[in-house]
């Protein structure tokens, strides 16, 4: 009797080999073509089912995307009759103070500085005015001032003269409550720096020392 070894027929191994092959990729090939190659429209492709010619259908009027929703106007703009409002659109509290200054040093102090005076590696080499915002101007402005900045930016200044005062939007960057908070904080930075014993309120008077 011959080995079992010498029996066995090598062009029928390769026989098998390539059925499995050949069948896995027709098993592949199913897969894919029903899913892939699929007739549908690409994103601005054309097309002759609408009367406008266009395959992408315009939004619904009145449609707010999820989370977009913006019921309370002076919260999202800072403006009150299109005036800026001098209040807050929520409580100040600690923890918003601490909010404020969180984000304010990540993306205010790289210009304005951490205490507000505009003065930072920015404002030396960037060549522009970063505001200081212990100037008597921005001292008087409604809170609301600052939020209207921070939403939309400002361009101003004379390049010839006193350079760029310019800063882009971060609407894109801050959420709408954090700008508040940012806002609170620029309004606690100036009166940190500019407060006098009469801010102190009575009974604590006696513990400033002298």
């Amino acid at each position: 009797m011959q080995p079992l070894r010498s029996r066995w027929n090598p062009s029928l191994t390769r026989l098998l080999r390539a059925g499995w092959v050949a069948l896995l990729a027709l098993l592949l090939a199913a897969c894919h073509q029903d899913m892939y190659n699929q007739p549908k429209v690409q994103t601005y492709d054309p097309s002759t089912f609408f009367a406008d010619g266009r395959g992408s259908r315009p939004n619904v009027p009145g449609t707010v995307a999820v989370g977009a929703a913006q019921t309370d106007d002076y919260l999202y703009t800072g403006l009150i009759d299109g005036v800026e409002g001098d209040v807050m659109p929520f409580a100040v509290t600690r923890e918003l103070l601490e909010r404020g200054q969180e984000k304010y040093n990540i993306y205010c102090a790289v210009c304005h500085g951490e205490s507000g005076y505009g003065q930072s590696m920015v404002a030396q080499r960037g060549g522009i005015v970063p505001a200081n915002f212990h100037q008597q101007r921005l001292r008087d402005v409604a809170i609301g001032h600052f939020f209207v900045i921070i939403t939309n930016g400002v361009y101003r200044g004379d390049p010839e003269r006193d350079g760029y005062q310019s800063m882009y939007s971060y609407a894109s960057r801050i959420t709408p409550e954090d700008r508040w908070a940012i806002a609170a904080y620029i309004r606690a930075l100036q009166l940190s720096q500019n407060a006098t014993v009469d801010d102190v309120p009575p009974e604590l008077r006696a513990s400033l020392g002298n």
